[in-house]
């Protein structure tokens, strides 16, 4: 077999278990018939990218080139691309492969096929990492490309496809995109923003479930929640008992189940999108007396992205960022880990991550 052909490529990476990121050369395939290569102009950053760079799931490879939310522009597209052309805009998310021929892929619920490829710190094909969107350029299958409408801003869309897909794939699964149900959304960061965002685009009554009532004014005055609940509130924990028909639990860290599940109403609802690195007490009783359901769900698929992606065109729904510069890119990721961000970085990769970038110490 033959040398497989590459070009350089560089970005941004984790070299061990510190997470700090720093300039990293490496190499990209060359465009296969079926690959499309894009320019990238923006990349989100989500809470697995700090989790994967810090190894706190235990399975990460370093160097780790982070970065899963990732929009730009297309390069170049292989003999027998036949959806995409120089130009257009595109996106990626969570992952660039899967077997294709499973039950599960071919439920277009690829993301939970058993040989998914994760788009940063997988293994491709070939042997070789796959390195995410802290980076300059991305190749990618044509299959699992996303594309982006001309409408939607491309830096306020990047975080859509991991944050978006994540909350918007379990409400539409669930069926919690009827108009007139109540939802209920934990957490108002990342996902739970654009948690909020969908849930109100589907005609639902929406509350928020927050442990601090410092967003309070915001959620309900720019984001337009119905309800704001303090979760540490006995009072108005209790006058929402029984009233909501799911919630979508945001929250990476730990916290305790049994309020959430007195929310919901018989055969409710509670659906797990945030990933706590240590096990949650789950108490059975409330499960077993009300009907009630706890699960979880993990981004989407590659006909759900598309799905949601025009919905958030038609909706007009984006994600509220900060803009960063690369060399940003550490001290981004701890105020990240402190959740001091309103409400998702995104990186200006086209214009500020170049080859010798110097990054800024972090705080």
């Amino acid at each position: 077999m033959g040398k497989v052909l590459e070009r350089e490529a560089f970005g941004l990476a984790a070299k061990d278990e510190s997470g700090v990121l720093s300039p990293f050369r490496f190499s990209r395939r060359e465009t296969g018939e079926k690959d499309v290569r894009f320019k990238v102009l923006f990349c989100g950053i989500c809470h697995t990218d700090v989790c994967m760079a810090k190894n706190e799931w235990g399975f990460t490879t370093y160097p780790l080139v982070p970065g899963h939310e990732i929009v730009g522009v297309v390069t170049e597209v292989g003999a027998k691309v036949s959806k995409f052309k120089a130009g257009d805009k595109v996106g990626v998310g969570y992952m660039i492969s899967s077997c294709r021929s499973c039950d599960i892929c071919t439920d277009d619920q690829e993301h939970y096929c058993p040989k998914m490829i994760i788009t940063s710190g997988g293994k491709y094909y070939d042997g070789t990492m796959t390195y995410g969107g802290y980076s300059d350029h991305l190749v990618c299958e044509e299959d699992y490309i996303i594309r982006i409408p001309e409408n939607l801003p491309l830096e306020a869309a990047a975080p859509l496809l991991c944050a978006g897909v994540t909350v918007y794939s379990p409400m539409k699964y669930h069926g919690l995109d009827k108009p007139g149900m109540h939802i209920g959304v934990v957490g108002l960061g990342g996902l739970g923003h654009v948690a909020v965002k969908f849930a109100k685009a589907m005609g639902t009554k929406v509350t928020v479930i927050s442990s601090s009532g410092s967003k309070r004014e915001e959620a309900i005055n720019r984001l337009g929640v119905d309800l704001f609940l303090v979760s540490h509130d006995p009072e108005q924990m209790k006058d929402a008992m029984g009233t909501m028909d799911g919630i979508i639990d945001t929250v990476s860290a730990t916290h305790p189940l049994l309020p959430l599940l007195g929310l919901l109403k018989y055969k409710g609802k509670l659906i797990m999108v945030g990933a706590p690195n240590k096990p949650l007490e789950l108490p059975v009783l409330p499960l077993i007396f009300g009907k009630k359901m706890v699960v979880g769900s993990m981004t989407g698929g590659i006909k759900e992205s598309q799905e949601m992606v025009d919905f958030a065109c038609k909706h007009n729904i984006t994600a509220d960022i900060e803009l960063i510069s690369a060399d940003y890119i550490n001290t981004a990721m701890e105020r990240l880990e402190k959740g001091d961000v309103r409400y998702r970085f995104v990186i200006d990769v086209a214009n500020t991550l170049k080859p010798a970038n110097t990054l800024k110490p972090t705080l």
